[in-house]
């Protein structure tokens, strides 16, 4: 699941809130980012908005080291045993406290412009954020609730860690999240815009919904965001799992291949597929095995077998209502790199273009002078040995074809832009060659 930014993460994690709507609710944000998805929160539970202002107490020694935090109204959470282990003095204690409660009501006054923070006592509290990563904050924040009287806790988020309620169990008394992958980096991995939110942005928020207050308004819709169909890809006797997104006026569709222990969750293809996604393309996730086929490590590597169901998935493809007659392509990252070129090599499959993200187009082997779709070749400057194979390769493709090597960037492309750059190179090249007529080799 992707956001296309922080108001569509607050409009779908509404809809898991549901059955808080009529009751006596107030919505707190956690500033800065939480405050845009914390108003989507509030106006469809037709509740009070207000920020839930917390500043964590760092060990004076050791600032990225909680000892306790603070929130407003002189409401103050100290962890006793950190403060014991650290050796701070109560000296320390009061210096750290009285700096961060200064921060603390500069920001206040900033956000609120004079008003009084919504009452607490004996309501139900949603404590949102953007997503959450350690949940320090998050845990603060609940905490800072409780003691300001809220009678029932309510912490929800768009994104977090598939453990996410192991660590922050005790600290709510309901955790609601609509989407908890298992493989987790960072919260802006599922955003497909996660620019900072500003101060003016957290204001107008809190005097929008002063304005209209408990209000079921809404406000000018943005950009139509695609839904996230879950499908049944019927390739051959099997079924096998996917996720099939497709924009309103999409030029074509993207089949992905992902790579050997990977799957259709695979983040870094989801957030290539955002970006297809944001540039008018569908996009087809799936697995290429059923979870019993891929126990067996030589079925992960039988190019062959994975080809055959890339053309199964294909033909299925063009069979669903919303992407007939559309033209289709191929993202093949690392061992499914070969499959897609395998795949696109088959007489007749018509595949208007393929893109390889650090992929293994040797083991395509001879079929790599039949592909007639225009090729892309992905590879990170320092994967020197996957490198080395794509130059091999290139120079047996008969087609239209380049080579992007992206400087700095390893295998997994997980150092900074260097993903970012991978979506910029495979939407541009599918842009450009998306046509639903049959390529020939040059």
């Amino acid at each position: 699941m992707f956001f296309r930014d922080r108001r569509d993460a607050g409009r779908r994690l509404a809809g898991r809130l549901e059955h808080l709507k009529g009751a006596e609710v107030v919505v707190l944000g956690l500033p800065r980012g939480g405050v845009p998805v914390a108003a989507e929160v509030a106006e469809a539970l037709g509740a009070s908005l207000d920020v839930c202002l917390v500043r964590k107490l760092g060990v004076p020694f050791q600032p990225e080291l909680g000892m306790g935090a603070i929130g407003e109204g002189g409401v103050r959470v100290i962890n006793d045993e950190v403060v014991r282990i650290a050796h701070v003095t109560p000296e320390e204690l009061a210096e750290v406290e009285a700096r961060e409660r200064e921060v603390l009501e500069s920001r206040a006054r900033r956000y609120r412009g004079g008003r009084e923070p919504v009452g607490l006592q004996g309501r139900t509290v949603v404590v949102v954020d953007d997503g959450v990563a350690t949940g320090s904050t998050a845990r603060a924040a609940c905490q800072i609730a409780r003691a300001r009287g809220a009678a029932r806790i309510v912490l929800a988020v768009p994104v977090a860690p598939h453990d996410w309620t192991a660590r922050l169990g005790g600290d709510a008394d309901e955790l609601v999240c609509p989407h908890t992958p298992r493989e987790f980096f960072a919260i802006g991995q599922f955003y497909a815009d996660f620019s900072q939110t500003d101060d003016d942005e957290v204001v107008a928020c809190l005097e929008e919904a002063t304005a209209h207050p408990g209000s079921t308004r809404r406000t000018e819709p943005g950009p139509t965001v695609p839904e996230d169909r879950e499908v049944d890809v019927q390739a051959g006797v099997m079924v096998l799992r996917g996720q099939l997104t497709v924009p309103e006026g999409a030029a074509g569709v993207v089949l992905f291949a992902h790579g050997s222990g990977s799957s259709r969750h695979s983040p870094r293809n989801r957030f290539v597929a955002a970006g297809l996604n944001r540039a008018g393309l569908g996009t087809l996730l799936f697995d290429l095995l059923t979870e019993e086929e891929a126990i067996d490590r030589a079925n992960v590597f039988d190019t062959g077998l994975l080809a055959r169901r890339l053309s199964d998935a294909t033909g299925w493809l063009r069979g669903q209502p919303e992407t007939q007659g559309l033209a289709v392509g191929y993202f093949g990252a690392s061992t499914g790199a070969a499959a897609a070129l395998w795949a696109a090599a088959e007489p007749g499959t018509r595949i208007a273009a393929v893109v390889s993200r650090g992929g293994r187009p040797d083991l395509a082997g001879p079929r790599l002078p039949a592909v007639t779709a225009p090729t892309l070749l992905i590879v990170g400057g320092h994967d020197e040995l996957v490198l080395e194979l794509n130059r091999d390769a290139q120079a047996l493709l008969r087609c239209e074809n380049r080579l992007a090597v992206v400087p700095g960037a390893t295998h997994l492309f997980e150092e900074p832009g260097t993903l970012e750059k991978v979506t910029d190179l495979a939407r541009d090249w599918f842009t450009d060659h998306m046509a639903p007529v049959p390529h020939t080799a040059a």
